[in-house]
């Protein structure tokens, strides 16, 4: 497949799922000055926080108070992390764009992350989404643990079919497809892809990509050349997951450009203005992101 002059749609996550795991709080103002910085870089998709309880992720308790705050850019939908109808109650009254709904491949992990069977996660799900739906939002739907847990090790292909199968049923737009501790390799994408294609169409379907390994890059690569064009990303390479010990961050927002603009390919993002959003940040945590632009400061 020519891979030049392919149209890719970045989502930064780096809101949410770069800030989820953080010691540090980052200030309610300094989120909502980052965020507008983000909504100015010409990307079409941010996820600005979270809607779980505040006693599971600290770091995101002003959810409210951010999505409330920000400035909405014209072409920007602004989306959040919702765990339940509870969650989403909140959410609406915040007016986000977009629910992301969650859980995981593996049984373990979805244990750990929600408290709950994958089995008795399906309803919760279905409430949420449902409800989503009826309030006119779009829905997304977060599959993590598909490339190996941290518990379990392996996961069969044949789980991750039913949780995409189960989501895609209750309908949600798009499946983000989650190597939560990074440990996915080329190979293992494109086998993992060359079945779950043969089932869902490529654009039903999102990666995101963790760089524990420092395969992030390649792993989207080999994701593009078999019809993926969505992919989740971080600012800086920022993220973790509190239940998967020894996930690194997320695949760095400005490293992917870099990647996909060197190559020809389009994403509609300014990267000098991502960039210059990446620095910004950086200043405010006080601490040297590890994406390999800012590493270099360029």
């Amino acid at each position: 497949m020519d891979i030049s002059s392919r149209k890719i749609t970045v989502k930064e996550v780096g809101p949410r799922d770069g800030l989820q795991n953080e010691s540090v709080f980052v200030p309610t103002a300094d989120k909502i000055a980052w965020i507008n910085q983000l909504s100015r870089t010409g990307v079409s998709y941010i996820e600005i926080t979270s809607f779980v309880h505040p006693k599971w992720i600290p770091a995101l308790s002003d959810a409210v108070e951010v999505a409330q705050g920000i400035e909405r850019a014209p072409g920007v939908t602004y989306g959040a992390l919702v765990p339940n109808a509870r969650g989403l109650e909140r959410a609406l009254l915040a007016n986000i764009d977009d629910a992301a709904v969650f859980m995981s491949a593996s049984e373990t992990h979805n244990q750990k992350n929600i408290n709950k069977s994958i089995e008795d996660t399906f309803p919760i799900l279905k409430e949420t989404a449902q409800a989503a739906l009826a309030a006119q939002k779009t829905v997304r739907g977060y599959i993590s643990t598909v490339f190996g847990c941290p518990y379990e090790g392996n996961v069969k292909i044949d789980a991750v079919i039913r949780v995409a199968e189960n989501l895609l049923e209750m309908g949600i737009q798009e499946i983000s497809l989650g190597d939560t501790i990074g440990i996915a390799h080329p190979r293992q994408v494109q086998e993992v892809l060359e079945v779950l294609l043969k089932r869902f169409p490529a654009e039903r379907l999102a990666m995101h990509f963790h760089n524990t390994y420092g395969m992030a890059l390649a792993n989207t690569l080999v994701s593009v050349e078999m019809g993926i064009s969505t992919f989740d990303s971080a600012v800086g390479g920022l993220g973790g997951c509190p239940y998967a010990p020894g996930a690194s961050g997320n695949m760095a927002t400005e490293d992917l450009l870099y990647m996909l603009h060197g190559m020809g390919m389009t994403t509609g993002i300014e990267s000098t203005k991502m960039l210059e959003a990446a620095r910004f940040l950086q200043g405010k945590m006080g601490k040297k992101f590890s994406s390999h632009q800012m590493q270099i400061g360029e």
